[in-house]
């Protein structure tokens, strides 16, 4: 199984002071039961223990110079001096991977597979898992997936790990109608001939929270922001705020958007900086509502809409997760034209942004319903949301990046497409590749150098993301009645 774990004593994991996860009031979610250290916890600064050994780590690298060419940060982060440690890696080498998303969480598994430590450090307040968000709304018990609304899977080394998590009861296909929705109330289902789609049970954030249940060699650290990487005496030094966050062998990048982009903009990684600063990034409205009743003329459970700005996807999450009864909780994208058209800072919406986008939205289901205009039912509850950093624009078509001589890397889905399965096979990729580059001391540090200076190109999909092997309606027509030409 390609999630499978070596099965180590949880004594190789550096004293830490534990605080547990609160149970969810809704009795229908499961949760983590894995202990997370929280930022305000007295925790080692992970600074690394030569008596503590790991056994199933090799020891390489012959002794050399320990410490790290001159730091001196420039303001422009592409003129910036590199980093180049010349310090032998630790006997007990720590990873540190900034991003609890899917790919920060596979490279952690891969990197524990390969005998490696790594501490995860994310900003979720509620749990992990970047885009598989899941927002539950107490005391009313509603339950809304607001960003990765399903996946499929296409590459055989992700549809192992689908298997497993198919076999631990983790996801389930989701067999409800889907297809896509033109203007007026035409809707489309997609064939039975469609590849399989899959959700998690409990709502797409369960599937992260549920990955790391089971290692031994992984510390998760939320909700924390990490501001400021400094490389010293031949170690990576994390902090928050001025607050020390421990000390790393090797740092890993798995997020992206303007907050990666200000933390690498003086770290002394000025490739892995340009690289990141290519990234193009959509802008996506997602608005939350909840209906009494059932949506007029609605006979599907998601559809891709064609046609109207505002709206791209419109997805029933009650009947998707099969909580039945009412209310309706459904969750609405809008499209990344009209994302950019009303974009504004996303921590600070002002409310004549809001009011607009919440009315246009809710406008274009009337639209693309057919409905008369204001016919349309009054929801009950609604939340919005900006995506300002969504979903990639353009790839480098890389499984990841790594900078040996800086030890620092990157993944996340951007580097191979806009969907889980790239997100999955990245995180994989550079847990491997970190692994390899710590475990081969002869080796030429930069026979270990990837994707730094690869060029991006455009990425097509849908507005809400890739689907592999899901096919559009319209797509399939055409390639049919060209079959019969």
């Amino acid at each position: 199984m390609a999630t499978s774990l070596i099965p180590l004593s949880s004594s190789f994991l550096q004293p830490l002071k534990f605080k547990t996860l609160p149970k969810p009031r809704n009795p229908n979610l499961s949760t983590t039961r894995k202990i997370i250290t929280t930022c305000d916890s007295q925790k080692n600064t992970g600074a690394s223990n030569p008596s503590s050994r790991n056994p199933n780590f090799q020891k390489r690298r012959n002794s050399s110079k320990y410490g790290t060419s001159r730091r001196s940060i420039l303001k422009k982060s592409f003129l910036q001096e590199q980093v180049t440690f010349t310090a032998r890696v630790s006997d007990d080498p720590q990873v540190a991977i900034i991003g609890g998303g899917m790919a920060g969480l596979v490279c952690a598994l891969n990197l524990e597979a390969r005998g490696v430590k790594s501490t995860v450090f994310d900003t979720g307040i509620h749990g992990l898992g970047g885009r598989l968000g899941t927002r539950v709304i107490e005391p009313q018990g509603l339950i809304f997936d607001h960003a990765a609304q399903f996946f499929t899977a296409d590459d055989s080394r992700f549809i192992q790990y689908v298997d497993g998590w198919l076999e631990k009861g983790l996801v389930r296909e989701w067999k409800g109608v889907v297809g896509e929705l033109e203007v007026g109330g035409s809707f489309s289902q997609f064939p039975f001939s469609s590849p399989a789609r899959y959700i998690a049970v409990n709502g797409m954030r369960s599937l992260a929270d549920s990955l790391l249940l089971e290692s031994r060699l992984v510390d998760v650290v939320r909700p924390c922001w990490i501001s400021k990487l400094e490389p010293l005496n031949g170690m990576w030094h994390l902090s928050e705020n001025g607050t020390p966050r421990g000390q790393f062998d090797v740092i890993v990048i798995a997020h992206n958007g303007k907050c990666a982009n200000r933390l690498l903009s003086a770290s002394g990684l000025p490739l892995v900086a340009k690289q990141m600063k290519k990234l193009d990034l959509s802008s996506i409205w997602a608005l939350l509502a909840a209906f009494d009743n059932p949506l007029p003329t609605v006979n599907f459970e998601g559809a891709f809409v064609k046609g109207v700005e505002s709206l791209s996807w419109m997805g029933n999450n009650s009947a998707k997760l099969g909580n039945g009864g009412t209310p309706n909780c459904w969750t609405f994208f809008s499209t990344a034209t009209y994302g950019k058209q009303n974009k504004v800072p996303q921590e600070n919406i002002p409310t004549v942004t809001s009011e607009k986008v919440r009315a246009g939205m809710l406008q274009g289901v009337e639209i693309a319903l057919g409905l008369p205009e204001g016919s349309l039912p009054k929801p009950v509850y609604t939340r919005l949301q900006l995506w300002g950093a969504a979903l990639p624009k353009n790839t480098p078509a890389v499984p990841c990046i790594f900078d040996p001589q800086g030890r620092a890397g990157i993944c996340g889905d951007w580097l191979l497409g806009s969907n889980l399965e790239s997100a999955a096979l990245s995180g994989e990729a550079l847990g491997n590749h970190i692994a390899d580059f710590l475990q081969n001391s002869e080796a030429n540090p930069e026979e270990f150098a990837i994707g730094l200076h690869d060029r991006p190109s455009p990425l097509a999909g849908h507005d809400i993301g890739q689907f592999p092997g899901l096919t559009s309606v319209g797509e399939k027509q055409e390639a049919e009645a060209y079959q019969l030409i």
